[in-house]
């Protein structure tokens, strides 16, 4: 059973910010920043599911992710409207400097 996903205003900066300071979990973040919904296989899968989960989890319960079942899998997608709303620009931000890295690197 999927916990209860935090509402748009009970999203806190300290908690997304903490979420995304993951490597692993910006790299998740970029890929779901297509819009688009991706089965959990899909996103990284040279990463072990098991280790995964902990790391959507973590995602989820910053309010940075939506988790929603389907069938025996579940569907993962970015919630950009809401952090949007909520802090203007963080997530372009981020997104544009996890680029700016990844470039360097």
């Amino acid at each position: 059973m999927i916990r209860a996903h935090p509402e748009r205003t009970q999203i806190q900066l300290a908690n997304v910010l903490t979420a995304m300071g993951n490597p692993l979990r910006l790299r998740i973040v970029q890929v779901l920043a297509d819009g688009g919904e991706h089965n959990c296989g899909s996103v990284l899968p040279e990463v072990a599911k098991s280790n995964l989960t902990h790391h959507w989890r973590v995602l989820r319960d910053a309010g940075v992710i939506w988790q929603r079942p389907s069938g025996r899998e579940l569907l993962l997608s970015l919630r950009r409207e809401d952090l949007d709303a909520r802090f203007p620009g963080l997530l372009d931000s981020l997104l544009a400097a996890a680029r700016r890295d990844a470039a360097v690197d």
